[in-house]
């Protein structure tokens, strides 16, 4: 016992979930299943036995790293990952095969060691290999629905692009701000630290999915497997807020870039009809609210980011894996396709309901008591334009996850579904992120404790009238508006189809130039390459000539006296150039 303890003092938080996951293979049946749930749950009391204040340091190639550092932003984030984990583990009970949990376990593990990073170095290495495990959550779509294996390889190959190019971006942003500050402390360096930071802002700003940068989410999270879609939407857009806020807090261009990213997903998630897309968008949409409220960077507005990410990992969660059960007993997700689900599967209709009302923050579920810290703060710092895209933006996620999602998967257009309900350990997962839901809104203080400021959230008061009038005057409006428009016959259809917003430019658009590129570089080439041969044949034929015999002027045997006169010719030239080269000419 004593070994094990010992073991456990030496090792990282998430080291146990990395280094598990290599047994996961040699596992069978209910052993498997077992050991694959309890593994986060020991991961998760390792990182309790860790005060705040910890710090566990190594030496890489002469280089001091900082491997493990326990403060208060860390440690929520890496609580939120651990119970993410736990849940999504206990949802994919029903995988048979192991390279779904082995991608599962990997990617928490390393995205929570990633949260626990020092430096930019250890950083960089758990980041990149977050990207490298999560891929096969989407490939493996392909493998278990062979019909889907040419869009998931696609959506995987682009996803896996953009993740290496955020860890390429980083890695040079870490060398240059090394060389520029003698430093690879991770820690507030904002945009002016060095030249690097602008890098390293741009690979946390693809993770975190800004403006311009946002399509990955919608491309690759909708093509992974059931399970692998809750997995996704889990970790690496949170593990990007939480490096945001560690290395970006008060950078005010934060502020606009969240205020667009709260807004435009709104119009795309409106007129989409794939459930999960719709929530993709969505996603989106509530990352916009963390990044405004570190862009504004006080202790109320990093307090309000944090807790709202912890409240979104749950309540989107439990949204994504009601979809799930869904797609997994139906076979769809096309809202097109799906209605009258309520009769078939009445507990996962409920649990959708309680996703859909904490994403709308709807008082007395989590997403009120996190979200209103965030629009607090916009407040207190007098930025009304800001404050007004926030509102709007609320009513709208009301509109398209709060109320779109349950409505037509559940309720709209009977389509004659009669399914069973989820399998038990989904119901099981589904009831435990609800009751997280409801729990954190009813008791918020349990919340706050855990936040980067607990003393100044100790004292804010979520459910002050003003905070509650105002949310429920914006989900009477967003749900009048939605009865209205569907009674007008104004909302929009949901009809089979693909979206594209700015994706179209290297989906649609880019493949023809890439092919005319290609086409021109190949026909230079060629074109190249035949002159190439033309001046070798060229020289070929001049040295025929001249050298070749019979008729080839140097190719033919000199008479005695020729060689004779050219051999004296030489020697004469030599004789000169060594006299005249010689220092004694000088004397003369």
């Amino acid at each position: 016992m004593n070994f094990f303890l010992d073991l456990l003092e030496t090792m990282f938080p998430g080291e146990l979930m990395l280094l598990g996951a290599l047994l996961v293979p040699f596992l069978k049946g209910k052993l498997r299943l077992g050991y694959v749930v309890l593994l986060p749950i020991l991961s998760l009391l390792h990182l309790l036995t860790l005060d705040v204040g910890y710090e566990a340091g190594a030496t890489l190639l002469g280089y001091p790293l900082e491997v493990v550092r326990v403060d208060a932003l860390s440690r929520i984030f890496g609580i939120v990952f651990h119970i993410a984990a736990i849940l999504c583990c206990i949802y994919a009970l029903h995988v048979k095969g192991w390279v779904e949990h082995v991608s599962t376990l990997v990617y928490a593990g390393a995205a929570i060691a990633a949260t626990f990073a020092g430096d930019l170095i250890t950083l960089f290495i758990f980041w990149e290999l977050t990207a490298l495990s999560s891929v096969f959550l989407i490939w493996q779509r392909g493998v278990v629905q062979p019909s889907h294996r040419e869009r998931s390889y696609r959506a995987g190959m682009r996803y896996l692009v953009i993740s290496v190019a955020s860890g390429v971006l980083l890695l040079g942003g870490a060398i240059l701000h090394y060389q520029d500050t003698g430093s690879l402390h991770f820690g507030p360096m904002g945009l002016d630290a060095s030249r690097g930071a602008v890098f390293i802002f741009l690979a946390f700003g693809m993770k975190a999915a800004f403006p311009l940068l946002h399509n990955w989410v919608q491309d690759a999270y909708p093509e992974a497997t059931i399970s692998g879609t809750v997995v996704l939407a889990s970790f690496t857009t949170k593990l990007a807020i939480y490096a945001l806020a560690r290395g970006f807090a008060g950078t005010e261009l934060l502020i606009p870039i969240g205020a667009a990213m709260t807004a435009f997903p709104i119009f795309f998630a409106v007129i989409e009809n794939d459930m999960r897309r719709v929530l993709a968008y969505s996603l989106n949409n509530q990352l916009g609210f963390m990044v405004v409220g570190i862009g504004i960077g006080t202790e109320l507005a990093i307090n309000g980011a944090a807790a709202h990410a912890f409240a979104h990992i749950l309540y989107k969660g439990l949204l994504l894996m009601s979809m799930g059960a869904v797609l997994y007993r139906t076979g769809t997700i096309k809202a097109s396709e799906l209605g009258g689900l309520h009769k078939s599967m009445p507990l996962t209709t409920v649990f959708c309901i309680i996703g859909a009302l904490a994403i709308s923050a709807f008082p007395g579920l989590s997403g009120f008591v996190t979200k209103s810290m965030v629009i607090s703060a916009v407040g207190d710092a007098h930025l009304t334009i800001i404050f007004g895209v926030l509102l709007f933006a609320s009513a709208g996620v009301c509109d398209h996850s709060g109320i779109k999602i349950p409505f037509f998967t559940f309720f709209a257009h009977d389509q004659g579904w009669r399914v069973k309900e989820a399998p038990k350990h989904m119901l099981i997962a589904m009831g435990l992120a609800a009751f997280l839901c409801i729990g954190i809104g009813v008791a918020p203080s349990f919340l706050y404790a855990l936040l980067p400021y607990p003393e100044l959230a100790a004292q804010y008061h979520a459910y002050e009238a003003t905070h509650v009038l105002t949310m429920l005057e914006l989900l009477l409006f967003a749900g009048l508006a939605f009865v209205a428009l569907m009674k007008l016959g104004v909302y929009p259809p949901e009809l089979p189809g693909l979206n594209l917003d700015f994706d179209w430019f290297y989906r649609k658009g880019a493949p023809p130039v890439v092919r005319e590129v290609y086409g021109l570089a190949g026909y230079a080439r060629e074109r190249l390459w035949s002159a190439t041969l033309g001046a070798r044949e060229a020289v070929r034929n001049i040295a025929r000539t001249h050298h070749e015999p019979p008729g080839g002027r140097m190719g033919e045997p000199w008479s005695a006296s020729a060689t004779t006169l050219w051999a004296a010719l030489i020697l004469g030239i030599m004789l000169l150039l060594q006299y005249g080269c010689s220092p004694a000419a000088g004397l003369h």
